[in-house]
């Protein structure tokens, strides 16, 4: 298998202040080990990482940003939702 036909895998790093998992880039590999070592070595040089994902790109459905409006209007409508009137107490770092 030639390096062109490899799959294609999007790349999502958690740094070591950060709560979430950032997408960070794309990179070809033979397999899920390969771009996980690969990623690994492209993403996190400078050991600015905790944590790696790999995802094969044909595995990710999104939605499309044509389609946001009608996509995301039915919760629009759910104000509960949305936590727009809860306090929040101070002591709670991240919500």
């Amino acid at each position: 298998m030639s390096g062109s036909s490899w799959p294609l895998y999007e790349v999502f790093v958690r740094g070591k202040r950060g709560l979430n998992h950032v997408h960070v880039g794309s990179l070809h590999a033979p397999d899920d080990e390969m771009a996980l070592r690969n990623a690994r070595d492209l993403y996190t040089r400078r050991n600015e990482g905790v944590s790696i994902w790999v995802v094969r790109a044909s595995a990710i459905t999104a939605s499309s940003p044509d389609e946001k409006d009608p996509f995301f209007a039915p919760s629009g409508d759910k104000v509960y939702r949305h936590p727009t009137f809860y306090d929040i107490p101070e002591d709670v770092p991240h919500l």
